[in-house]
């Protein structure tokens, strides 16, 4: 599994599927190939068909399994980050924080926690955020900022 060198927990964008670098292959791949190579007929003067006989139908049948494994491992992990960050944001509820809002910055009471496809937002005044846009968390209890006359 490759992270992304920006990645922040609760970034929508950080989770997002990279983009291929070209020499990858896709498990179906790999089976379509290893499919191929075993039906090929054996070449003059060779025992056995194009697939290197059973010792390397062993190899790559161990391959996918391990290949396999990789997968759920990858997928255990995304998952468990997930809700790691679901209960980071529950940790939030009624602290003060401060957040990047737009080009400018807003503080306040973490009113609501929400989902949005699964990644954990807070609300704060009546605005949805990821928890990569918080700057700063204050255990101090929240003052509304007073009006300027």
């Amino acid at each position: 599994m490759t992270i992304p060198g920006g990645f922040h927990i609760g970034s929508v964008q950080s989770l997002a599927p990279l983009k291929g670098k070209g020499n990858e292959i896709t498990t179906d791949d790999f089976l379509q190939i290893m499919a191929a190579t075993m039906k090929m007929p054996p070449m003059p003067g060779e025992s056995g068909g194009g697939g290197g006989g059973e010792t390397d139908q062993l190899t790559q049948l161990a391959t996918f399994n391990m290949l396999d494994q990789l997968t759920r491992i990858s997928e255990k992990i995304d998952s468990g980050l997930l809700m790691s960050q679901q209960q980071q944001a529950f940790g939030l509820m009624g602290t003060e924080v401060k957040v990047l809002h737009g080009e400018t910055f807003a503080t306040g009471k973490v009113e609501k926690v929400r989902f949005d496809k699964g990644f954990a937002t807070i609300q704060l005044n009546g605005n949805n955020y990821y928890l990569n846009d918080i700057l700063e968390v204050s255990t101090k209890e929240f003052e509304p900022p007073k009006p300027t006359e």
